[in-house]
């Protein structure tokens, strides 16, 4: 008796790895909103050592477990238009949200960049749902 293609061990560890990757993307989304939202208030929670390890750790598992769907599905950045979009895309973000949570010079340039690195991560979300480069 064979095993129908939905539960062979490829798509449960395919499916496993998507959904830790769903999670870590709006677990980082989450926690860049929340730290944006601190930096502008000039909180002290922005100091406290979890909110500045716990980004880097969540990021870190969110882009292995990118490697890993890349690997396992065959699909990769610039063989496949969406993924180059959303990787470009991240790119962007990353910039807009060193400038929004650390470099910015002035609370309205930091502002102005949180609000851009948002727009940002909608879009990637929007292209990963989609898998468009123009999702809208």
């Amino acid at each position: 008796m064979s095993i129908p293609p939905l539960f062979n061990t490829m798509s449960i560890n395919y499916l496993a790895i998507k959904h830790l990757h769903m999670t870590c993307a709006a677990l980082s989304g989450s926690l860049f909103v929340l730290r944006g939202i601190w930096k502008m208030r000039d909180s002290a929670l922005m100091n406290q050592r979890w909110v500045k390890v716990l980004p880097h750790v969540i990021d870190t598992v969110l882009l292995a477990s990118a490697l890993s769907l890349a690997f396992i599905s065959g699909q990769y950045p610039f063989q496949q238009n969406w993924l180059t979009a959303k990787l470009l895309a991240l790119l962007l973000y990353i910039a807009l949200g060193t400038i929004a949570i650390k470099r910015g010079k002035t609370p309205a340039i930091r502002q102005l960049a949180f609000f851009a690195a948002l727009l940002t991560f909608a879009y990637i979300i929007s292209v990963a749902l989609t898998r468009q480069v123009v999702p809208f």
